[in-house]
């Protein structure tokens, strides 16, 4: 550990930090220069052109001949007046004309006249499985985070933040790492009872229980969701208390792999990783290649046992609660009592009556019966092989290099990221709080969350009159609608408590970590979260408390349906996204799309299933909950006939219409809002060098630009087979050409690709 003082002595270091600076003085002059240079050629630009005809004959060669500006030139909006000069402007401009395609009809399709330079100019680093406008900020607040993480521990540095730096630096300690290899595994592994596949002939079948070797992982800081799942959440159905909650097992590979079988190339290249990773901690091959496939045929039996994604939507499907008493009569291989009380925290006492929820009673009842027919030796190569995989990313670079090799099939990525970053990840995620409060100290600004707020609560209007006025529901249902939206929660970029020391401080008593024991860490983190998310069973639910919104350095934002609220963090409301210097219609197109799109999850097919008040409750009228199904088919349709060209795969309508519907209903939410803002405020200057699109024109342009993306083809079949998202050009096509606001905005006729006579709308 060396301090602050200690360095600066070191004159070698203060050289290169003397060069490093002049290098930074010199490179910000001639960014400076570069500015003013740009600003005074585009103000060139807007003189000269003040001076030619208003007719503007030249747009169409201007723009490459594109027939959509010679057609539309006089409605388009080629003003020359009110043009922004200042520097948010500027950049503004700069990054939009650096990723559109002006030789692209808008009206055929606006994700390639948006984004189409962006797709052309964009190369995937061989470190990503895609590039996108996430992406791109999640780099710039990896850098922040590194900034952050990386720097010396001060003297005032409160203990979290020393946890924080410490977990980095063993993360950071190749070194180390190499020099331990797979011997602390391999100890594990043995204190496991041993993996077959190694021990070989010396393996004890006698001393293994599936159910002993959950206790044993419970205890050692392992997943113990291999069999089957085991949390405590909050209960559906009363979302003021939590309760025990039992599902299908976390399998090693998404269920829509597995049930395909060792035909399929993904399934096969997971068996081939798990035998060579075998032979990596010392199991002879050939004996690998047998027991392996038994134990992979075991994980296939799980996933055929298990619901599909399409049937796991319906949450009264999945909220089946049983007491003890039941579910030892229902399931009577398993000594449940037990099985919690060796699970949860020894503070927790297992009541007589105490109810877990069971999401999926087949599985239970088929479990047993796959594993009465299965031997233990298969059991255990399987449970012990997930655990020996699990450890493999804290490994040395014979183990991570197989690891890639299985990433490239997965993803298509065929470099490792830099290990810095995968460091800074590791350790934002597993300690967020404490990292979020160093970040939203020295990075966030405050600004950005009063106008953020100021941009949900206009927004959230629009949704009320949205729901005010369709009319296919009903009266009785349309008011516990607006009950429920004006009921939402709001978080916006941290909680307050994030800064306050001493919560930080009592939030982490009793975590340790060890920089020179990287995997010791890793386990501990894994026991430390455990212990504290089991040992709140017995605790009232406090939906608005800081913990569970205190991470702020992530790029994304939630919807809960438990709380009913909607979260963006800090870490959003920048680059692209967000940024106070730069025209409201470029804020309300990128961020205000996202912020409708959290709003109407409280209103798609899953969070229409809770009440105001996070309840799993029914509250729609029959004939208004069947109209909402019809229009939300529609949906369903109209993006499950979509066709990734890249990789020949239709979207999945069924799994990705939650998002879809959150997409169509908030952009156009988020545009309303914009018009309400220009009523009370006035129309906004135009961007430089696109002053020919109006104001409302930028904000579809701007709200595309937020979903520009390069897939490889790997990650993209991967999104399209498992996620719930559809890729970036859907996010784009899809709900505009849905709304009537763009048509009119960009002329399209109707019966072309951007304003279709049939349209889709839930919401």
């Amino acid at each position: 550990m060396t301090d602050s003082s200690t360095v600066i002595k070191n004159p070698t270091w203060w050289r290169r930090r003397t060069m490093l600076e002049r290098s930074l003085t010199v490179i910000t002059a001639a960014a400076f220069f570069l500015c003013i240079m740009l600003t005074i050629a585009l103000t060139t630009i807007v003189l000269r052109t003040r001076q030619q005809s208003e007719s503007m004959p030249s747009v169409s060669a201007a723009w490459g001949g594109n027939k959509f500006f010679t057609d539309h030139r006089d409605e388009i909006g080629a003003s020359v007046e009110n043009i922004c000069l200042k520097p948010g402007c500027v950049h503004a401009a700069s990054g939009i004309l650096s990723n559109m395609d002006m030789d692209v009809d808008p009206c055929d399709d606006f994700y390639q006249f948006s984004c189409g330079k962006f797709i052309e100019n964009t190369r995937i680093p061989d470190d990503k499985s895609s590039m996108t406008t996430f992406s791109v900020i999640n780099d710039k607040l990896l850098e922040q985070l590194r900034d952050i993480i990386d720097s010396p521990v001060s003297s005032h540095d409160i203990t979290p933040f020393r946890i924080a730096k410490d977990l980095y630096k063993a993360c950071m300690n190749k070194s180390l790492i190499e020099e331990i290899g797979a011997t602390r595994v391999n100890e594990i592994l043995k204190e496991m009872g041993g993996w077959p596949v190694i021990e070989g002939d010396n393996w004890d079948e006698g001393s293994f229980d599936w159910k002993e070797s959950v206790y044993t992982f419970r205890r050692l800081g392992y997943s113990m969701d291999y069999f089957l799942d085991f949390s405590v959440g909050v209960d559906l159905k009363n979302s003021t208390i939590r309760v025990l909650d039992l599902d299908q097992a976390s399998l090693g590979l998404s269920r829509e792999y597995l049930v395909k079988g060792l035909d399929d190339r993904l399934v096969s290249a997971y068996y081939k990783y798990m035998v060579d990773i075998a032979v990596l901690y010392g199991a002879n091959k050939e004996r690998a290649k047998k027991e392996l496939k038994e134990s992979l045929e075991f994980e296939i039996s799980l996933a055929n046992i298990s619901l599909p994604l399409e049937e796991r939507r319906n949450a009264s499907k999945l909220y089946n609660p049983m007491t003890i008493p039941e579910l030892e009569t229902k399931y009577p291989s398993i000594p449940w009592r037990t099985y919690f009380r060796k699970l949860l925290p020894k503070k927790i006492e297992i009541r007589p009556d105490e109810v877990a929820i069971v999401n999926v009673p087949s599985y239970l009842r088929n479990l047993e019966a796959i594993l009465s027919n299965t031997p233990k030796r298969i059991q255990a190569n399987y449970v012990i092989g997930r655990a020996a995989a699990a450890s493999v990313g804290y490994l040395s670079e014979a183990f991570r290099k197989r690891q890639l090799e299985y990433s490239t099939a997965l993803s298509g990525r065929t470099e490792q990221e830099p290990r810095w970053k995968e460091c800074i990840d590791l350790t934002s995620g597993g300690m967020s709080l404490a990292v979020g409060s160093l970040y939203v100290r020295k990075y966030f600004k405050e600004d950005a969350k009063q106008n953020a707020l100021d941009m949900v609560n206009r927004i959230r209007s629009e949704m009320y009159k949205i729901l005010e006025s369709v009319e296919w529901m009903d009266d009785k249902t349309r008011a516990a609608a607006l009950d429920k939206a004006k009921s939402m929660a709001t978080h916006i970029a941290y909680p307050d408590e994030l800064l306050d020391n001493q919560k930080l401080e009592e939030f982490y008593k009793g975590l340790e970590v060890d920089r020179n024991d990287y995997l010791g860490t890793i386990l501990n983190m894994t026991k430390f979260g455990t212990e504290y998310g089991f040992g709140r069973l017995r605790e009232p639910v406090n939906k608005t408390e800081w913990i569970t919104h205190g991470r702020p350095a992530i790029v994304n934002a939630f919807y809960s349906s438990i709380e009913n609220s909607i979260q963006f963090p800090a870490g959003i409301l920048q680059g692209t996204f967000f940024n106070k210097d730069r025209p409201r219609y470029m804020n309300y197109g990128a961020i205000g799309f996202v912020i409708g799109h959290e709003i109407t999850h409280g209103f798609d097919d899953q969070g229409r299933q809770f009440d105001k008040n996070g309840n799993l409750v029914d509250w729609w009228e029959d004939k208004t909950k069947q109209q909402y199904l019809l229009k939300a088919s529609c949906i369903i349709n109209q993006y499950g006939n979509y066709t990734a060209k890249q990789v020949k795969l239709k979207l999945n309508g069924i799994n990705t219409q939650g998002e879809n519907i959150a997409d169509n209903g908030g952009i156009k939410e988020a545009y309303r809002a914009y018009q309400s803002w220009v009523s009370e405020n006035g129309q906004e200057e135009r961007l430089p060098g696109l002053q020919m699109f109006s104001p409302e024109q930028m904000f579809w342009i701007s709200a595309a630009n937020s979903w520009c993306s390069v897939y490889r083809s790997e990650s993209l079949k991967n999104r399209i087979t498992t996620g719930f998202h559809s890729p970036g050009e859907f996010r784009v096509i899809g709900p505009f050409s849905n709304q009537e606001d763009f048509s009119r905005d960009f002329k399209c006729p109707t019966g072309t690709k951007m304003n279709p006579a049939k349209k889709c709308s839930v919401w």
